[in-house]
């Protein structure tokens, strides 16, 4: 029996394809040979609050910015639930570079 996957399962999922192709693409542009493993930190946790504070939005703002539902945002920094791994990889990339994820989403 399947179980029905939410639209954050999904969207978790895309974003965790797109950060391993980027971080291949990384790797293939410092030279690393064809086919090579590349491992990508994922952070046990993630302080969304002060990603979200310093970019200066609103729960609501933030989330419609970067792909979250404002639920997501708002249980996340009230520690109810915590991001899964593609979430948390995203939150760091934004945290470190938000505009180029910015740009990447841009449609």
């Amino acid at each position: 029996m399947t179980t029905k996957r939410t639209p954050e399962q999904n969207r978790d999922d895309d974003f965790a394809n797109i950060i391993g192709g980027l971080t291949e693409a990384v790797a293939h542009a410092e030279g690393a040979p064809e086919g090579a493993t590349v491992r990508v930190h994922v952070p046990a946790q993630i302080d969304v609050k002060a990603i979200r504070t310093r970019e200066g939005l609103t729960q609501g703002a933030f989330a419609a910015r970067y792909g979250f539902s404002a639920d997501a945002v708002k249980q996340w920094e009230q520690k109810r639930r915590t991001p899964e791994a593609a979430a948390r990889i995203l939150l760091t990339v934004i945290e470190r570079e938000p505009e180029a994820v910015q740009r990447a989403l841009a449609g």
